[in-house]
């Protein structure tokens, strides 16, 4: 058969299909087991209040490769957007990421100007530190601070949302919960911020409508065994294509309490993060997303949990050797065939984040096809 099939409607399926249709000119059979496209980054217009609410969580696209932001802006205007989100600390709201400015929020003038100047002359300004590299140093008051970032910050947020203490979890995935040494607010500092002006769903929809695509949702893989297809690209779990032969690998799910609120406006910025108190990690205002209007607001809780098949959906790969050992097997197992090809945060069991899992998407489409 001369059709392509890719499996999920996410934005690593949307890209590759895409690419296949318009610049090979090849038949794609884009498939979802859900009733929706756009994968976890799928978004609604709430009816009530005309908020678009991001409904598997808070999804700001940030990258500084000008390829990537290019190609996703042939089917969206932006709303540029920075996040800034605080997190309640001792029971205060207080700046998040760490940085300079936190510290001020937080310690007396005098304690927050040695530990500024002391962070400074050890690593310099503007420097991204991960919080477990400021815990080796000796000093005693950036020692003190470590521990008071490791402790109130990262080590109860990181056990909530992993389930693992910190120093169980793959370094680039605990990496990304930095201190900054700046004053800087933003929580990323990419060149390229933004939110799709008419939202997720919408872009992924722009994507995807190509007269060689055919869509068809609410369809599992395992309906089309048998089928012949020139190239199979596969978003979904490697360990459940395989039907778990090795075993199962663990990933970690979310849930979602979304509320409509009879109030403006429920706290001063997107996203609040709870490291220590309660069970759920983080507020979501969805109105600042697009700064949208209503007398009305809606919020969604963030519950992290373990994944149980069919209970809920996978969400994070959880990334430590003795996982990535087992995951190697299936990528082994997958070498085996010539026209199958796994990618995505699922496929290939990564914490990607949105630009790069459109890089990788690049990146197999030119070495396949290049």
């Amino acid at each position: 058969m001369d059709k392509n099939l890719v499996v999920g409607a996410g934005i690593t399926g949307a890209v590759i299909a895409r690419k296949i249709a318009e610049e090979l000119g090849e038949k794609v059979l884009l498939i979802d087991r859900r009733k929706t496209v756009a994968g976890n980054s799928y978004d609604y217009k709430d009816k009530e209040t005309g908020i678009t609410v991001h409904k598997y969580g808070p999804h700001i696209f940030h990258t500084n490769n000008k390829d990537v932001w290019d190609y996703l802006s042939k089917y969206t205007k932006w709303h540029y957007f920075f996040l800034k989100p605080n997190a309640v600390i001792e029971g205060e709201k207080v700046t998040l990421p760490f940085n300079l400015t936190t510290i001020r929020e937080l310690f007396s003038p005098k304690m927050a100007d040695s530990l500024e100047e002391k962070l400074i002359s050890n690593y310099g300004y503007g420097v991204k530190l991960p919080i477990l590299k400021l815990k080796e140093n000796k000093d005693k008051e950036l020692k003190f601070l470590a521990e008071y970032i490791y402790e109130n910050v990262f080590k109860n947020y990181t056990m909530k949302q992993w389930g693992l203490n910190p120093e169980e979890i793959d370094p680039t995935v605990t990496a990304r919960v930095p201190v900054y040494i700046s004053h800087d607010n933003r929580y990323f500092q990419d060149k390229y911020q933004g939110i799709p002006q008419q939202g997720y769903t919408k872009m992924i929809e722009n994507m995807i409508s190509h007269k060689n695509i055919d869509i068809k949702l609410n369809t599992d893989y395992k309906k089309l065994k048998g089928t012949d297809f020139k190239r199979i690209f596969y978003t979904g779990a490697i360990d459940e294509f395989f039907d778990y032969k090795y075993g199962e690998l663990p990933y970690r799910s979310l849930q979602f309490d979304i509320q409509i609120l009879n109030k403006e406006f429920y706290q001063k910025t997107v996203v609040t993060n709870y490291p220590n108190n309660y069970d759920f990690t983080r507020i979501t205002e969805h109105k600042y997303f697009l700064d949208e209007k209503s007398d009305k607001t809606i919020i969604s809780i963030e519950y992290p949990e373990q994944f149980k098949k069919g209970i809920n959906e996978r969400y994070y790969p959880i990334s430590n050797p003795e996982t990535q050992t087992l995951y190697e097997k299936y990528s082994n197992e997958a070498k085996k065939y010539s026209n199958l090809h796994f990618c995505g945060r699922l496929g290939e069991y990564k914490y990607y984040n949105m630009d790069l899992a459109i890089e990788k998407a690049f990146e197999l489409f030119n070495k396949i096809y290049s």
